[in-house]
């Protein structure tokens, strides 16, 4: 199996739903001082859905979070995006989850899967199936390279 990125909040959701798939990961800082660095292999980007599905006040959009947009913004991190799976809360109404929707469409990457917050035993069991059975049928396929988030 390939690579996993994600971003988690200081709430820590992402980050235990990552370490109850267990699967090789890298975390993009939650302190905008701290560089993640240059990926090196095609990966799922795994990231919470912030602002409640409102725009906040400083921030684009509002949906995906600013550490993501700046790793995403580095060419060659986002030249190796393979597919978004998205967090959220269901209190979001119809923007539940939507940061997967923005970044699928911005990075043409399949939207993979979505879940509530930590997510359940269902939903850990399905996304490590569901990447496992992403990367046999199409591990090298390339993104089209869209403009910067």
């Amino acid at each position: 199996m390939a690579h996993l990125v994600y971003f988690s909040s200081v709430s820590e959701n992402t980050h235990r739903f990552v370490q109850k798939l267990g699967v090789p990961a890298t975390r993009i800082p939650l302190r905008g001082d701290i560089q993640v660095g240059l990926i090196r292999d095609p990966y799922v980007l795994l990231v919470p859905t912030y602002g409640g599905g409102h725009p906040v006040p400083g921030q684009a959009g509002g949906y995906v979070p600013k550490q993501v947009v700046k790793f995403l913004n580095n060419e060659h991190n986002r030249s190796l995006i393979r597919g978004v799976i998205a967090a959220g809360n269901t209190n979001f109404g119809a923007e539940y989850c939507y940061a997967g929707k923005v970044i699928s469409a911005k990075c043409d990457v399949p939207y993979l899967y979505r879940f509530e917050l930590m997510g359940t035993t269902e939903d850990v069991e399905a996304v490590r199936s569901g990447l496992t059975n992403f990367w046999k049928e199409t591990p090298w396929r390339q993104p089209r390279q869209l403009q910067n988030l």
